[in-house]
């Protein structure tokens, strides 16, 4: 049994996704078996939350068990974490929090898995702030795709509008108004008929930024919900993105840098 209070307005299943890993994994479950309680009363259903309201998992030891993430690599300055899909950059971050002093720097889509860093001191989250902002990280992924490509390897460029209201993107091949120019790099690596797995490096970092740009050149990760090929999709039963932060390195300048010889990877395959 797991309890938490509410912080701010929200819904049960946003809730859970953002403090409760194993609760997420095991949602749908608990809620058929009304093994889920707000202030005092079992619920069914993903109903909204207030603040200060009171959420209690049922939760079995061995549900409580499953592991959010498996570490990669950590010291006293950072802690890289390989994650599942189905545990949010937001759940992860609570969990690790509950073990001592963490600060998010960056982060993944729920349904996307591999290496996610957070710092451990103040100092360490300045350093790799500056360094997403600054593109002394590199981040590359893997993933399967639509086997669409014209060429089996190139740098596009374009540009991604936010649409917050929707939670998506849209990408456009020209300049416009509120538009964010972004750059992805990628590179075929195997056809497997009609999708293939492909090496993708971001040079910029923008939400949704991979899922939306492969399937603006008609080529969407397989198993995308948002932006993907629903026929392609039904197809290989996929329902969630195939698509894993695979590598990272770090370029630092300052006291960080004896990260810089290191590739992490990711457990992850495809």
């Amino acid at each position: 049994m797991k309890t938490f209070l509410v912080s701010q307005k929200t819904n049960l299943k946003d809730f859970t996704d953002s403090v409760y890993p194993q609760g997420s994994f095991c949602l749908n479950v608990l809620l058929k078996a009304k093994d889920v309680k707000v202030n005092g009363i079992r619920v069914r259903s993903n109903v909204p939350l207030n603040a200060g309201d009171e959420v209690v998992y049922y939760t079995t030891s061995k549900q409580e068990q499953k592991p959010s993430h498996t570490a990669v690599y950590e010291d006293e300055n950072i802690y890289i974490a390989d994650k599942p899909s189905g545990v949010s950059s937001e759940g992860l971050f609570y969990e690790l929090q509950s073990r001592g002093q963490f600060y998010a720097v960056h982060r993944l889509d729920r349904n996307t898995q591999g290496l996610i860093v957070y710092a451990k001191t103040e100092d360490a989250e300045k350093q790799l702030l500056n360094a997403f902002k600054g593109r002394t990280v590199t981040k590359k992924y893997i993933a399967l795709c639509k086997n669409n490509f014209k060429n089996n390897e190139g740098t596009l460029t374009a540009y991604l509008v936010k649409d917050e209201i929707k939670s998506e993107v849209k990408v456009y091949s020209s300049p416009r108004a509120d538009a964010e120019k972004i750059v992805t790099e990628y590179c075929v690596k195997e056809n497997r008929g009609d999708i293939s797995l492909v090496e993708i490096t971001l040079h910029t970092g923008k939400t949704h930024q991979i899922r939306a740009h492969m399937a603006f050149i008609g080529c969407p990760v397989l198993g995308d919900n948002k932006y993907g090929d629903e026929i392609l999709n039904k197809k290989y039963a996929a329902v969630r993105q195939r698509l894993i932060a695979k590598y990272l390195s770090f370029d630092f300048e300052g006291s960080l840098s004896y990260l810089n010889a290191k590739t992490f990877e990711s457990s992850y395959s495809l």
